[in-house]
């Protein structure tokens, strides 16, 4: 049993799971998606889901900084919606301020990663900082 993190954008979705303790985020792969073209990726995301048996999905709540609902927050809400409508799983939302910002600093400072490599691989990582935030703040959930 393990819970998913989703953090979603307008073009991809990156994804990370638990280990099937809850303990720890390991990102899987960036999900390309298209809000113009009004297609979400939900299919990948359930074949995700059913392979790594997931019983909870945790999506990035990208609110402002005043803790306010903006439109960001917004389209992740409507893309749990969707998800709500094909598979019946528990979600959950992690405020993630600012865990883009945090994973790009974390590649450059850290990683010290190309411009071109952090774009391939940003979304996934806020994928597993927003998740391990979650686990972190929820430590008996599973």
């Amino acid at each position: 049993m393990r819970i998913m993190g989703l953090d979603v954008g307008s073009k991809t979705v990156g994804v990370a799971v638990s280990d099937p303790m809850g303990w720890t985020a390991q990102g899987i792969e960036i999900v390309r998606i298209s809000e113009a073209d009004e297609e979400y990726g939900y299919d990948r995301i359930l074949e995700l889901i059913k392979e790594y048996e997931v019983t909870k999905v945790v999506i990035g709540l990208p609110k402002n900084m005043n803790n306010s609902i903006g439109f960001r927050a917004e389209a992740s809400m409507t893309y749990a919606d969707g998800l709500k409508e094909l598979i019946d799983i528990e979600i959950d939302y992690q405020d993630e301020r600012l865990t883009t910002v945090q994973a790009e600093r974390m590649l450059v400072d850290e990683g010290n990663v190309s411009r071109k490599k952090r774009k391939k691989v940003i979304d996934k990582l806020a994928a597993v900082i927003l998740l391990q935030n979650y686990l972190d703040s929820h430590p008996s959930i599973l």
